[in-house]
């Protein structure tokens, strides 16, 4: 049994633990609810911006590299999106297991895999494992901002452009200058975590170029209006035509997609923080009860010998008195 100066000192230690993880867990509810209003006040223009490029979409041939699956493709761009920071319990291992699995796949379809990260911890996980990055950026996971991450939004447009047939610019990151000629790719996936609740965050890959979700509602929405009408009529005038309005609004779809993975992936993260906190604190008020019940007993058991000593020491002074 450890001595009770042992055992006090291991409850200060989980006690000074416990303020820790106990002012993260308040750090990270605070900034869950600033993540979900982000989210949702986001929400009406990325609905909006749907509607528009439906409606222009709907008028147009179609015809755009950024909607167009390349039959000869060789190179695929997968974005890992990772926090800045640990406490969060599985948040960082669930989402690199899942770009793992993704890159098996897209390997094992022919092509080759570029990397990409977001946060620290993802690019620690890699450089310890001595695996490839053609780029990264930290310092925003917790908090992006649309100016913040414009070089990785643009980055991943500009490389798919591009194609792995050509070269795009390099905008900032961990590999290269600003400014120099970096290969292209003719895919983008991006892998992050999924807000569903306070209590569950899902680890998700979403294809984000070419943009085949938005082409399949399109030809659905204008083989129902053929079969109506027998002809497509546009509601409205484009000024200039709905292929130049295309072509310019594409990027810009493109782009505040990706911006909202970064608002939803930080929101899991502040709620995967929160959980984990949360964990870890209970566990510290069940471990400092436990070495309290521990101590108690290791100083009741002190007294009683203590007691004991001094009767001892008392019957052998009396026996003493008594023979003299």
């Amino acid at each position: 049994m450890a001595t009770l100066r042992e055992l006090r000192d291991r409850i200060r230690s989980v006690n000074s633990t416990k303020k820790i993880t106990k002012a993260q867990e308040l750090i990270a509810t605070s900034r869950i609810t600033k993540a979900q209003q982000r989210v949702s006040a986001a929400l009406p223009y990325a609905n909006e911006l749907q509607a528009v490029m439906e409606r222009i979409a709907a008028a147009s041939s179609l015809d755009h590299p950024m909607l167009r699956e390349r039959e000869d493709g060789k190179v695929a761009a997968v974005l890992v999106v990772t926090s800045d920071r640990g406490m969060a319990g599985g948040y960082n291992h669930n989402v690199l297991k899942k770009a793992g699995e993704l890159e098996k796949l897209l390997e094992n379809s022919g092509y080759e895999v570029v990397r990409y990260i977001t946060g620290g911890k993802g690019v620690g996980h890699y450089q310890f494992r001595s695996q490839d990055i053609a780029g990264a950026w930290t310092d925003w996971s917790q908090d992006p901002t649309w100016e913040g991450t414009h070089d990785v939004r643009r980055h991943m447009i500009d490389g798919f452009l591009a194609s792995s047939n050509g070269e795009a610019k390099w905008r900032d990151g961990l590999s290269g200058e600003e400014g120099v000629p970096v290969r292209g790719f003719d895919q983008v996936h991006v892998v992050y975590t999924k807000f569903i609740s306070m209590l569950s965050q899902e680890p998700v890959v979403q294809q984000l170029l070419p943009i085949e979700p938005v082409i399949e509602s399109i030809e659905l929405e204008q083989e129902s209006l053929q079969e109506i009408s027998g002809d497509v009529h546009p509601e409205m005038d484009f000024e200039p035509d709905s292929e130049t309005l295309l072509s310019n609004l594409l990027p810009t779809y493109v782009s505040r997609s990706l911006y909202s993975i970064f608002l939803e992936a930080s929101a899991s993260e502040s709620a995967s923080r929160r959980t984990a906190m949360k964990a870890a604190t209970d566990n510290a008020n069940e471990l400092v009860k436990g070495l309290s019940r521990e101590a108690n007993q290791a100083r009741q058991a002190q007294i009683t010998q203590e007691i004991t000593e001094i009767i001892g020491g008392a019957g052998a002074l009396s026996d003493d008195g008594e023979s003299d």
